[in-house]
């Protein structure tokens, strides 16, 4: 039950000992499956070979740009994404090999303690593998218990069904959707909003960490448990 002030208003929950955090930055982060690290020209042909085949045409659906056409295109994308304020980005190596994908913090509020997960892009030989899952839980992690944030929040497009399944499967909660958010290639954007909490990031990370762990996974790599029947037990 909410707390009455003098006036007989109800207030929100006291944050005792509540103060501004260091703001989130692109950083190096290493976990059993891949590592991460900040996004650099010198990652242009790794990521252009990972993302831009024409079998991957698709995965930008979704996204500001088109695919570039060709490494230098890839180099003035990132060069026009590490010029952008607000936005820290980081490439993905799973297993330690070439970069295979990319994502972002941003909305960053060091103030009030809150982070934004943007841009995931993943190499279609990324997507649906044990490094993608501990890549957004290596930046939970980070943001939750390295710089004490409260909010981890994640969006997309309404009609971006895969990455909605991903972003329940990871145990972001669905907050609502926002109409007429964004034009995005000439065409409307309904946003929908997501977020983890600092009180619910434990058994989140519990339910992450038993499904990461190799134990959780047969002889050919079959998972015994499903992520999304983790945390849906939460």
């Amino acid at each position: 039950m909410p707390e009455l002030n003098e006036f007989d208003q109800y207030v929100g929950d006291p944050v005792p000992g509540w103060a501004p955090r260091e703001p989130a930055a692109a950083v190096t982060l290493s976990g059993r499956y891949v590592d991460l690290e900040p996004l650099a020209l010198v990652h242009a042909a790794e990521l252009y070979a990972a993302l831009c085949d024409d079998a991957s045409r698709e995965l930008w659906t979704y996204r500001p740009t088109d695919p570039p056409a060709d490494v230098a295109g890839m180099q003035a994308l990132i060069g026009a994404t590490l010029a952008a304020p607000g936005l820290e980005t980081m490439v993905l190596r799973p297993g330690g090999g070439p970069a295979a994908g990319i994502a972002s913090l941003t909305r960053i509020d060091p103030a009030t303690g809150q982070a934004e997960v943007a841009g995931v892009l993943y190499a279609r030989t990324l997507q649906r593998t044990r490094a993608a899952t501990e890549a957004i839980h290596l930046l939970a992690r980070h943001l939750f218990e390295t710089l004490g944030y409260r909010r981890f929040e994640w969006k997309c497009d309404s009609l971006n069904e895969p990455s909605r399944r991903a972003a329940a499967r990871l145990g972001f909660v669905y907050e609502g959707g926002f109409r007429n958010h964004m034009v995005t290639k000439g065409r409307n954007r309904d946003t929908d909003w997501f977020s983890i909490t600092d009180a619910e990031w434990p058994a989140v990370r519990a339910a992450h960490e038993k499904w990461l762990d190799p134990a959780n996974f047969d002889d050919d790599g079959r998972q015994r448990s499903s992520l999304s029947d983790l945390v849906g037990g939460l």
